[in-house]
């Protein structure tokens, strides 16, 4: 498995999240802080960078190249096709994983309930 798929991405997407929570400026709601570190996911994605480095910095519409010259300053962005629904990105990470029973449990018994839920799956 490739880094940026399956669990790699969802344990990143939680560690950006843990950090959105513990820095000093701190969000107005859970669901803001939620969509800001999926979004600082993106940000430093290296899906994000290929598609900048495919396209050498440029827009694709007028061709214009991304410059940090001083008073000739441009960016370019990424856009999706489809675009991104970060509104129900973010319903999915809570109704998935945030707004279900939690409850704390021994490494042991946390194995153990792991292998009896992967058996019952099978």
């Amino acid at each position: 498995m490739e880094y940026g798929q399956g669990y790699t991405s969802v344990f990143l997407a939680l560690h950006v999240y843990y950090e959105v929570m513990m820095s000093r400026k701190k969000p107005n709601t859970p669901r803001s802080r939620v969509k800001n570190a999926i979004r600082l996911l993106w940000m430093r994605s290296r899906e994000r960078a290929a598609a900048l480095k495919k396209h050498d910095y440029r827009c694709v519409d007028c061709g214009i190249k991304q410059s940090m010259a001083k008073d000739k300053e441009v960016k370019i962005e990424v856009h999706h096709e489809p675009q991104i629904d970060w509104t129900g990105i973010v319903q999915l990470i809570f109704d998935r994983i945030l707004n279900v029973p939690q409850y704390p449990l021994c490494k042991d018994c946390h194995k153990k309930k792991h292998e009896t839920t992967c058996k019952d799956i099978s």
